[in-house]
């Protein structure tokens, strides 16, 4: 008798294989891939229905890491020296004519290198240069690349760019040495993308116009995406599920007003499905068929061929299918937030319907009043509760804040774009060769878009960032669901307020650790955070430049994850790459002391301003702060002027450096050689050559030194002569290009190291791809 598998129990099998790829520290090897391939013919031939399960889960399994070993084998040989390849520009040019702008960041597709087809075709992102032809979308070039792999900046807080930069398959960055075209035609989508762009230039939200009609959100204001970010209403201006669906509701309207100049016999269900897929499909294709568009279009695509057979099934059962089909597809779409967010709020929904159920809409006695247009807005703030209690855990999870007005933003937003904007923009795009109407479609595009963001300057007030702490809290609302449901609330109210008790000390539980100082992986530059009892004094604000600065970037989101407020900014010299974010976190935290050896021009009370120089001590939550250089103030704090400066708790203690070099290194042995002992100390400079002077790692004698640097600097640092010295005095080494932020732990009798990706997240897309070498 043939053993079956049902095809919803198929699709678990296909979802469970596939989600470890997950959280794996490393992939499977070889003969780990050989003895399971094995295994799974062995599970495939017996006759039990578990076997057959795990066998296909297995299977799934082995076919997701195929894809991410193969993906890592193509970095590796794509980033060992200079390359000769064919590749497909992606990039849609946005600026007027085709002309280009300094710096404009270029994603290319590479189809061949060294004459050999490359499978599946792997993105680089270049820089283009400006002596080269103006680039377009779909133009082929013969291009000599220099590559090499992605490399993301870790920490607590952060944005993964290393997983982004996998789960879309663009893992490189390259840097075009010599460049001939080979075919410079620019495709139609550029070409149609163009033209509206002319056309829509006039109107005052036509950044916003491109990115609903065409996916793309380059010229989209920084102001507006944060209004709408900090509302929750980010996911209106991204084409996704939403908007193929309304797109595909559209294409059912317009096949229905086709199908009334039909004979009879000709109307029927199928040319409305066949029209609304085309429709679909060609939004997909104008959006440059980005992955969560291509996601949405699949899953599209499989319920209406269910629809079309007429197949009976529930909610969950198309759900599960839809994932199957999705990570079967493209298994590295499990490391992509937009899917687990489009997945996670399609099942919410779904949830909230079989257990919340609105009786008004359900209800069968009176089916009048489920037809009744006056219960439509309750059940718009029906579904929008439910979408806000349930995906709060996303919300704190990726974005590390809840909007809590989120609501109203989305109960106001929605309905305009699903029923005024992206009809609209449909409209325009469809009659695009009638200028006359294309125009008054757009502007009441234009129109509408003004309308959504009218509310949002009041409502963004409402973004409350939250830490770690709100994790376990931010699943209330799925609890909250459940016990009311069971009446748990009622029959079991002692063990729901136990619950609740528990709950809440795992969050806010006291630390076993009595200090910690993290060092923040902020690239070149320094920024050190010590922390205690939910207090932080920070020790250099790291590197600035003209978009933003490591505040903005790193420190600000690590200070929120861990809830920390900051009392005193201490700054080593007056360097940009150790100065950069002081003006973010003042504005951030205006109370904050700021020390330094240096007056900083910025935005702050003179009466925070405290000198940093020799002799100075101090005591801040029961650890001890000594300065033990600069002897005085210069008016230009440099490397050799660097604030050092010693913390102990009475046990262990930690010496900051800054960028001190060997002239200031024999001045700090000269005036306190006898009190440098550190259990820790911070390498000086980076790890140049030209500090870490013999005498100075004997005086310090520190059992481990952390270095901040960034993997691709123009100094190639840390100096393979400095790392051969602290290894000669038996001093352990940590920097933060291979661990990513470096955290230690102060105990009583003890302390304790971790890195992000050795300990907190050691994933294998958080792997240095590539050569491992110092001196890149």
């Amino acid at each position: 008798m043939a053993i079956v598998l049902s095809l919803t129990k198929a699709a678990l099998a296909i979802f469970s294989g596939i989600l470890p790829l997950a959280i794996l520290s490393q992939l499977p090897g070889h003969k780990l891939f050989v003895s399971l391939m094995v295994l799974t013919i062995a599970l495939w031939v017996s006759s039990n229905v578990i076997c057959r399960y795990f066998s296909l889960a297995i299977i799934s399994f082995l076919w997701g890491c195929w894809h991410g070993t193969t993906l890592l084998t193509q970095i590796n040989i794509l980033s060992q020296g200079e390359n000769n390849i064919i590749a497909t520009v992606k990039s849609i040019n946005l600026s007027d004519d085709n002309k280009q702008h300094d710096k404009q960041k270029v994603v290319l597709a590479i189809n061949q290198i060294d004459g050999r087809r490359l499978f599946p075709p792997v993105r680089v992102s270049v820089i283009w240069p400006d002596e080269l032809k103006p680039f377009c979308a779909g133009q082929q070039w013969k291009l000599k690349l220099r590559m090499r792999p992605i490399h993301s900046l870790l920490n607590q807080g952060g944005f993964d760019s290393q997983r982004w930069a996998i789960a879309n398959r663009q893992p490189l960055s390259g840097k075009i040495i010599s460049a001939n075209i080979i075919n410079d035609n620019c495709n139609f989508r550029q070409k149609i993308i163009s033209g509206i762009k002319r056309q829509i230039g006039i109107y005052n939200y036509h950044p916003i116009l491109l990115a609903l009609a065409f996916g793309e959100r380059h010229l989209l204001d920084q102001k507006n995406w944060q209004q709408l970010r900090q509302t929750g209403t980010a996911h209106l201006m991204a084409i996704s599920g939403l908007h193929i669906a309304v797109a595909a509701s559209f294409g059912v309207l317009l096949a229905r007003a086709i199908q009334f100049f039909f004979p009879a016999h000709w109307v029927g269900v199928g040319f409305p499905l066949f029209f609304s897929w085309l429709m679909a499909i060609s939004y997909v294709w104008l959006a440059g068929a980005s992955p969560p568009t291509v996601r949405a279009a699949l899953a599209l695509t499989l319920w209406l061929t269910l629809r079309g057979f007429g197949v009976l099934c529930g909610a969950w059962q198309v759900w599960i299918w839809t994932l199957a089909l999705i990570l079967m597809t493209d298994p590295l779409a499990v490391l992509s937030d937009s899917f687990w967010l489009s997945c996670l709020a399609v099942a919410a929904l779904i949830f909230w319907w079989n257990w919340v159920p609105l009786t008004l809409v359900r209800s069968q006695t009176n089916p009048a009043d489920r037809k009744n247009w006056r219960n439509l807005p309750l059940c718009w703030l029906h579904l929008q509760l439910g979408m806000l209690l349930l995906l709060m855990p996303l919300q704190v999870g990726l974005f590390h804040g809840v909007s809590l007005s989120a609501l109203v933003a989305n109960m106001w937003a929605v309905p305009i774009v699903s029923i005024i904007t992206v009809p609209a923009v449909l409209m325009a795009l469809l009659t695009s060769l009638m200028p006359a109407v294309a125009s008054w479609l757009w502007y009441i595009a234009d129109l509408s878009i003004n309308m959504i963001f009218f509310p949002l300057d009041t409502l963004q007030k409402g973004w409350l960032a939250v830490g770690k702490n709100s994790i376990l809290a931010s699943y209330s609302g799925w609890l909250a669901v459940i016990i009311w449901r069971f009446q748990w609330w009622k029959s079991h109210s002692i063990a729901v307020l136990v619950l609740c008790l528990v709950l809440w000390g795992f969050s806010y539980g006291k630390q076993e650790y009595r200090w910690r100082v993290d060092m923040l992986d902020v690239g070149h530059g320094l920024a050190v955070v010590i922390e205690r009892a939910g207090k932080a004094v920070i020790f250099d604000t790291g590197m600035q430049w003209s978009a933003g600065s490591m505040a903005s970037k790193v420190i600000l989101p690590y200070l929120s994850w861990r809830g920390l407020h900051v009392e005193q900014i201490i700054l080593s010299h007056d360097h940009k790459d150790h100065t950069g974010g002081l003006a973010e976190l003042i504005a951030a935290f205006p109370q904050a002391d700021i020390r330094a050896p240096f007056y900083p021009v910025s935005n702050f009370r003179r009466e925070q301003f405290m000198l940093c120089k020799r002799g100075d001590r101090w005591q801040w939550q029961g650890l001890n702060f000594e300065v033990l250089w600069p002897g005085s103030l210069t008016q230009n704090s440099k490397n050799d002027d660097s604030c050092v400066i010693r913390i102990d708790d009475g046990k262990h203690s930690v010496l900051l450096t800054g960028d001190l070099e060997n002239k200031g290194e024999y001045q700090v042995i000269r005036e306190h050689g006898g009190k440098l002992g550190s259990t820790i100390l911070q390498v000086p400079h980076h790890g140049s050559k030209t500090s870490s002077t013999p005498p100075f790692l004997r005086a310090v004698k520190p059992a481990l030194a952390l270095a901040s640097v960034a993997r691709y600097n123009s100094w190639r640092l840390p100096s393979k002569k400095v790392r051969r010295r602290y290894k000669k005095n038996n001093i352990a080494w940590r920097d933060t290009s291979v661990s990513g932020q470096i955290s230690l732990f102060f105990f009583n009798n003890n302390w304790q190291v971790s890195g992000y990706r050795e300990q907190y997240m050691p994933r294998w897309y958080h792997q240095w791809f590539g050569a491992r070498e110092y001196d890149e």
